[in-house]
């Protein structure tokens, strides 16, 4: 047993050290790509201050608020994607799938109708309404998936969280016709996944939500882990089922909504990223939680720099890059997964 842990171990530390690799590349080559391309020496010389006004003003005001923003929100997708899979036990659990992002939408269109802004101090206050928006709707699916007697079904998850999801985008498509025509054009790239316009402030609201949940849910990897026994085995054991549920929930659907605010209505990251790193790290939530993360990060920064390079002058949103490859995969594991 001692020499299996320290096998998975290994497989997670060399797994994740390759990810961030290869994360570092997809960065190095993101800073490089755009409509004014900037060599890796000009990206270099920039960084160290030794850039022209020109270089200095495309890679620090434009491309790196963008690319962090991405990164930070790959992050919160992945981890917050895992933590519904375990919680809910179900394979094809996912913020997006789950209705989530239809309810951070409505919060967010909320948000704009009332302040009618996403600069300056304000935009700090988008994160709270997506939240507000997410939790309402989680709240929702989950009551009603909810069985007395089997507890939260996986294919009534799945079904619920679709039919919210309808009904709530078509609501917050009414709301968004009555925004004028600006407002209404920020909010249909948002709803598409696109990061185009982020600045500085929107970094520093989203960084604080996934500096402190992912760690927190890090920390609670052994809790995740004592779900896949089901629930009378986990309280019979001592774990505290109904709290930790409750608890782990909150933190995947604020790291979520959070996420989803400043990067916009992308789906699919959640499913595939805790897939992944299961298949590279094992089934236990504290070898393969970092790497979910990273893999999420690895695929938006990845969809990100392709949408706005490969199809130049047209820039593709991140979101609609990502479904390309979800939805497919999605399919993939509906079929393949047995209720």
């Amino acid at each position: 047993m001692e020499s299996l842990e320290k096998s998975r171990a290994r497989r997670a530390v060399a797994a994740s050290l390759c990810l961030l690799l290869a994360a570092v590349g997809v960065v190095v080559f993101a800073l490089n790509t755009g409509s004014i391309r900037l060599s890796p020496l000009n990206v270099l010389s920039t960084l160290l201050g030794n850039g022209t006004e020109e270089q200095e003003l495309i890679l620090f005001e434009y491309r790196l608020p963008r690319i962090i923003i991405t990164a930070l929100a790959g992050i919160g997708l992945g981890v917050a994607g895992a933590v519904l899979q375990g919680v809910s036990r179900n394979s094809l659990a996912d913020p997006g799938i789950l209705g989530l992002n239809a309810g951070a939408a409505f919060g967010l269109i909320v948000f704009v109708s009332f302040f009618r802004s996403m600069e300056g101090p304000t935009a700090l206050l988008i994160p709270m309404f997506t939240f507000a928006g997410g939790v309402l709707t989680a709240i929702f699916i989950f009551l009603l998936s909810y069985d007395r007697n089997r507890g939260i079904s996986p294919i009534r998850l799945i079904l619920v969280g679709i039919a919210i999801e309808a009904g709530i985008g078509a609501v917050t498509l009414f709301l968004s016709l009555r925004l004028d025509e600006d407002i209404y054009s920020f909010a249909s790239r948002w709803l598409a996944g696109s990061v185009w316009g982020r600045e500085w402030i929107h970094v520093g609201s989203l960084f604080p939500w996934i500096a402190l949940l992912a760690p927190f849910i890090y920390s609670q990897s052994k809790k995740l882990d004592v779900f896949a026994l089901g629930d009378e085995l986990a309280a019979g054991i001592g774990s505290r089922v109904t709290r930790n549920r409750i608890v782990l929930l909150a933190s995947a659907v604020a790291l979520s909504c959070a996420s989803v605010a400043m990067a916009g209505g992308i789906g699919f990251i959640g499913l595939v990223a805790p897939h992944i790193a299961r298949r590279l790290a094992g089934p236990q939530h504290r070898y393969f939680l970092p790497i979910a993360g990273i893999v999420g990060l690895l695929v938006l920064v990845t969809a990100d720099t392709i949408g706005r390079s490969v199809f130049q002058p047209v820039a593709i949103p991140a979101g609609v890059v990502v479904a390309l490859v979800g939805g497919p995969y999605f399919l993939y594991l509906l079929f393949k997964i047995k209720f």
